[in-house]
C-alpha cells in the first residue's frame, strides 16, 4: 500500500520544490545571464536582429539573401542585400541611410520616373523614419555592409581565405562576413561569437589560438578550464576541427582572413563593386 504519512508527504514535497525550483531556474537565467554576463554582439549582428523586428526580411527574404516576387517591378522581384545587388540601388552608405529612413535617398524621390516606376510596382520600399533611432541606423547600415559581399579583403592569402570561409559555410554559423549573434542554445552568452569585437578578444589571444580554433575546434586554454569546458560542450552548435579536411595552406588562409576581419580596418572602406 502506498503510504501517506508525514514521512512521505515531505518527500513529495521536497521532490515538488525542486522540480519547481528548476524550472524556474531555466526560465530566469536567459534573464540572470544577460544582467550578469552581458551579451557583446557586434553593430552588424544588432542590425540583423533589427532587420528581423523591423519585417525587412519578410520582403527581402531571409538573412535579406533572395527576395521575394515584386509583380510590376522591371527587377522582377524585391532585390536581396547580398551579392553586389546593393550596389545597384545605393552608391554610398549615406543613401543606404535614407532607403532605411525615408524610403529612398532624396534624389530618386524628387523624380518623377521614379515615382512611376514605384506606382507601377506592388511592393515598395516603406520608411522607417518614425519607427528607429540613429543608432538602428547605424546597426542596420552595418549589417548592410557585412552582408552586401563588397568588403574585399587584401590579394592574397587573406582574399583566398574568405572565398574558403564561404565554400565551407562558416558564415552561417558566425554570421554575415564574422559579425556573429546567431543563437546558440547551452552557450555562455546565448549566441555564436563573430570574427571580432569583444568576445573575439576573449576567445581569441593570438594566431596560435585562432589557428587551433580552426583546426582542433577549440584551445587548450579553455578545453582545460573545468567551467569553460562545462560551457563549450554543452552549447548545441559546436565548433567543427577541420584539420583532417584542409591543407596547411588552406588553415593559412582562412587565418589570414580571419585576423583581416578582426582589425576592422574594413569599417572605412567603400562598398566596391
Amino acid at each position: 500500500m502506498f503510504d501517506s504519512g508525514p514521512g512521505s508527504w515531505k518527500a513529495v514535497s521536497l521532490v515538488l520544490a525542486l522540480a519547481l525550483s528548476a524550472a524556474l531556474a531555466w526560465i530566469v537565467y536567459p534573464h540572470v545571464r544577460a544582467v550578469a554576463i552581458p551579451p557583446e554582439i557586434t553593430a552588424a549582428a544588432r542590425g540583423r536582429e533589427l532587420a528581423e523586428e523591423l519585417a525587412c526580411f519578410t520582403c527581402h527574404g531571409p538573412l535579406g539573401r533572395v527576395g521575394v516576387t515584386n509583380p510590376g517591378s522591371q527587377y522582377k522581384t524585391v532585390p536581396p542585400f547580398h551579392e553586389g545587388t546593393i550596389m545597384m540601388f545605393a552608391k554610398s552608405d549615406q543613401e543606404l541611410r535614407e532607403y532605411i529612413l525615408d524610403g529612398a535617398p532624396a534624389a530618386k524621390r524628387e523624380s518623377e520616373e521614379y515615382q512611376k516606376e514605384m506606382r507601377g510596382q506592388a511592393i515598395r520600399m516603406p520608411a522607417y523614419r518614425d519607427h528607429v533611432t540613429a543608432r538602428d541606423v547605424d546597426d542596420l547600415v552595418a549589417f548592410l555592409r557585412a552582408s552586401s559581399e563588397l568588403l574585399y579583403p587584401p590579394e592574397g592569402p587573406a582574399s583566398d581565405g574568405e572565398e574558403l570561409a564561404h565554400e565551407l559555410g562558416c558564415f552561417s554559423c558566425h554570421g554575415a562576413m564574422g559579425s556573429g549573434g546567431h543563437s546558440n542554445p547551452g552557450s555562455l552568452k546565448g549566441y555564436i561569437p563573430g570574427f571580432f569585437g569583444p568576445d573575439y578578444a576573449e576567445l581569441v589571444q593570438n594566431k596560435d589560438e585562432l589557428r587551433s580554433w580552426i583546426a582542433n575546434g577549440g584551445v587548450s586554454r579553455l578545453t582545460d578550464d573545468p567551467l569553460a569546458l562545462y560551457f563549450l560542450e554543452r552549447q548545441r552548435v559546436q565548433m567543427p576541427a577541420y584539420s583532417g579536411f584542409l591543407s596547411e595552406k588552406q588553415i593559412d588562409d582562412l587565418v589570414a582572413y580571419v585576423e583581416w576581419v578582426a582589425t576592422e580596418s574594413w569599417r572605412d572602406l567603400p562598398l566596391q563593386e
